[in-house]
């Protein structure tokens, strides 16, 4: 691996690189092409002479979901259960927006959740609604049933906390037994390995560091234009990286989000995976902008040149077997202990590769722009281990202390809590220990007689 700094010479600026998508002159090439064009040219080269490489994935993220605001009724009520169709939706938001998340089952067919709702509502089809709440004096409805879909709600917006993993172990069995897992089927005694990751097209492993993503970054999103919210959970940078500078286990992730009525089906797509639960196949696509030499260098990066963790997942933490490359797990055999066995992935290549090119194409026609990110992820994270704690020395929640909102003022028939330039003041004297106030403190505060 070459030793880059960031000291090296930008050669391009996104403005740059977009004035020239808008011109119809830049040369943008998915990132297979440009792993093939890196055996004839230089790193240096391709910096010179790419402007954008395009880079997807399609492949299930369990860490997905949706708002949606399903607008009011008439009269209003405030949702706090809330079923689309028998799955489950969280409504501990506001009085009609609701999350729901991808793997939430269904309360009748396990095999079925919240990621078909999702999928569903992006085709447009009708689903059953069913929302109670205990009603409140503005919001006295406490039940509304009904169909809905897209059209017809407020909001509807994908919300995803963790995808497009930066590398992805693969999977094996050495147990006696078969084993069904997020990473599918593992036959025993070695009987196959599966694998996640698009290899050389992956997002996050053509551009390591995420030097171009970051807070803000566009990308597509299945396919409609989504954006780079966040870190995504589990995201860890201090991880181990090979002789080319790539994470050889799973380290950064993105956390993403898109207007789902804006979106097409093809690119989004709920499975279930037997005794594992719902998930979630997610098209996401990520231009990266050819800046300088360093970032060309890595998004040209082959399958030979990226590798993953095999582990095996019949054992007790998972331990690590071995490191194979994308290209030998591509092949549809790598060697375990002397054993040839065979390799399947459960992403999408095919589908990957469509959202790279259909990517290239917007960018091609000047339809996608992209976008300097407002701040890069740099900052150091590594995963924790949830731990049992067994005794605690905190004495439970503070005592509610005033937040100055000024809510009781209004109920005060004798001058004793007013509002002076936005501070709250209790004047001690004036009180008469009426009530009023406690009565409708929103944080629980009750005044002391002697203030």
């Amino acid at each position: 691996m070459k030793n880059f700094s960031r000291m090296v010479r930008m050669m391009k600026t996104i403005e740059q690189i977009n004035e020239r998508i808008r011109s119809g002159k830049a040369v943008v090439l998915t990132a297979e092409e440009v792993v093939q064009l890196a055996k004839q040219s230089s790193p240096k080269q391709i910096a010179q002479t790419v402007d954008v490489v395009t880079t997807a994935t399609f492949a299930p993220m369990c860490s997905s979901g949706a708002f949606i605001n399903f607008g009011h009724t008439i009269p209003p009520m405030r949702m706090e259960e809330i079923d689309l169709s028998n799955v489950q939706v969280y409504g501990g938001l506001a009085a009609v927006d609701g999350y729901i998340g991808a793997t939430q089952e269904s309360k009748k067919d396990r095999r079925f959740g919240g990621a078909h709702i999702i999928e569903a509502l992006i085709s447009g089809r009708d689903l059953y609604l069913r929302a109670s709440g205990k009603g409140t004096d503005c919001y006295p409805r406490k039940y509304f049933e009904g169909y809905i879909n897209k059209d017809m709600i407020n909001d509807f917006f994908l919300f995803n906390p963790r995808n497009a993993y930066q590398n992805y172990a693969a999977a094996t069995n050495s147990s006696q037994r078969t084993i069904y897992t997020y990473m599918g089927k593992l036959l025993p005694n070695y009987g196959n390995v599966t694998y996640s990751t698009s290899g050389e097209l992956s997002p996050l492993l053509k551009d390591p560091k995420m030097l171009t993503i970051g807070l803000g970054t566009k990308i597509f999103l299945c396919g409609g234009e989504g954006y780079v919210v966040w870190p995504g959970t589990q995201f860890r940078n201090s991880v181990k990286v090979n002789a080319h500078g790539i994470p050889i286990a799973s380290a950064r992730t993105l956390a993403v989000i898109g207007d789902a009525k804006k979106m097409n089906p093809r690119y989004l797509k709920a499975a279930y995976f037997k005794n594992y639960g719902v998930t979630l196949f997610v098209g996401i696509g990520v231009p990266i902008p050819i800046l300088d030499e360093e970032i060309a260098y890595y998004v040209s990066r082959s399958d030979q040149e990226i590798e993953t963790e095999l582990r095996d997942y019949g054992q007790l933490g998972k331990p690590v077997i071995c490191q194979v490359n994308y290209a030998q797990l591509k092949s549809g055999w790598i060697d375990i202990n002397g054993k040839k066995v065979k390799t399947s992935s459960i992403s999408s290549l095919s589908m990957a590769r469509e959202i790279a090119s259909v990517l290239k194409g917007w960018i091609n026609e000047g339809e996608f722009l992209l976008t300097q990110p407002v701040k890069l992820f740099s900052e150091q994270r590594s995963l924790k281990v949830l731990e049992e704690k067994t005794h605690s020395e905190e004495s439970g929640f503070e005592k509610p202390t005033c937040v100055d909102c000024g809510l009781c003022v209004s109920l005060c028939s004798f001058d004793a809590l007013m509002l002076i330039d936005g501070k709250f003041t209790f004047i001690a004297d004036k009180c008469v220990l009426c009530g009023q106030c406690s009565d409708a403190c929103p944080v629980g505060v009750k005044l002391p007689p002697d203030g």
